[in-house]
């Protein structure tokens, strides 16, 4: 299988706005920086600010699946549970 695209989207909690943001941001260097790793992108979106997304492309899904067994990406997991009102992940292959 080759490469792997992910589309995510996070709704947080009024609450958690800030905290969800900062703890998203922290992951961006250290997950562009693991091997296949291609693109990483975040954005958040312009009329629901508790809008988040993802545009990810990894060179596998080995590659893929390492970022989410990472360190960086098990803490920003723990620090947001409480604080996220839905998830939906996307992994795509191109056709």
């Amino acid at each position: 299988m080759g490469k792997v695209t992910v589309v995510a989207k996070v709704t947080v909690k009024a609450e958690g706005l800030e905290r969800v943001r900062e703890e998203l941001v922290k992951m961006l260097a250290p997950t562009r920086a693991e091997k296949g790793c291609i693109e990483y992108r975040l954005h958040q979106d312009n009329d629901n600010p508790r809008v988040f997304m993802f545009y990810e492309s990894w060179e596998n899904m080995g590659c893929l699946e390492s970022h989410m067994n990472s360190p960086h990406f098990k803490n920003y997991v723990a620090a947001v549970a409480d604080l996220l009102e839905d998830k939906v992940v996307h992994k795509l292959t191109e056709v």
